[in-house]
């Protein structure tokens, strides 16, 4: 079965929802099924991250486990940056 939509058209959309327009909008927009735009939009984020994404649900359940967990530790990692930044101004006032 030939594909349906182009990869340029499925590259497209995810950009309009990461550029902030509502996945309802985009599917009224574009005329596609919300299931298939947002199968576009996790296999996207999966490819963002080195990952390939796959049918396989067991596969699709570790790979969102890991991307739930680089969210953890981006988030983490900017709080210690920000803790850092905060500490490092401390220490650089002189004392009174």
């Amino acid at each position: 079965m030939p594909a349906k939509y182009s990869d340029e058209f499925k590259r497209d959309a995810v950009a309009l929802v990461e550029s902030g327009i509502a996945q309802h909008q985009v599917v009224r927009d574009l005329g596609i099924s919300k299931t298939a735009l947002s199968n576009w939009v996790r296999d996207s984020r999966f490819m963002s991250h080195g990952m390939t994404p796959s049918k396989d649900p067991t596969e699709q359940r570790e790979m969102r486990a890991s991307l739930k967990r680089i969210r953890e530790l981006e988030m983490e990692n900017e709080v210690l940056r920000r803790a850092a930044a905060y500490l490092s101004q401390i220490h650089i006032t002189p004392p009174k």
